[in-house]
């Protein structure tokens, strides 16, 4: 990927694609597929950038937080859905329209979780980690708050 291209994926694709928010281009996670289930391969993340260093585990614990952030995606997910059915099918007190919204909206939710989970990783850390366009020349900050002895003790 050249300079060109990557000065412009933006923060949005950066998110979607799963990219370092360091660097935009190294990957996060080891696989690129969210459906690769198989003993948590699809949230199984590097412990730095393969291209600029930067470490995806801040702290101990770090990603604990992505539970609110992928609860708030679930939650506009399901608001958006519920204003479509309501906009395109509509609700009437008198069939059960509210409640094949309710079931369908389930199993998507459901069915796109692996993705959410995914995605709510990218954001968190793209909070805490910001882009910097001179990463090159640019040593990323190290994590002071791990302590390698208790490093994945939960």
């Amino acid at each position: 990927m050249n300079k060109a291209s990557v000065a412009s994926t933006g923060y949005l694709v950066s998110l979607l694609t799963n990219k370092c928010p360091r660097c935009r281009q190294g990957d996060l996670f080891v696989s690129n597929k969210a459906y690769h289930l198989a003993n948590g391969q699809n949230v199984k993340m590097h412990e730095e950038c393969q291209v600029c260093g930067q470490p995806t585990e801040l702290e101990v614990g770090f990603y604990y937080g992505t539970s609110y952030v992928s609860y708030g995606l679930t939650v506009a997910f399901s608001g958006i859905s519920f204003a479509l059915w309501f906009v395109l099918i509509g609700f009437n007190l008198e069939d059960n329209r509210i409640f094949w919204w309710l079931g369908l909206n389930a199993v998507v939710l459901l069915l796109l979780q692996p993705l959410f989970m995914r995605i709510s990783r990218s954001m968190w850390i793209s909070w805490f980690v910001k882009y910097d366009p001179e990463w090159q020349n640019n040593k990323p900050k190290n994590a002071e708050r791990i302590v390698p002895e208790h490093m994945n003790n939960w």
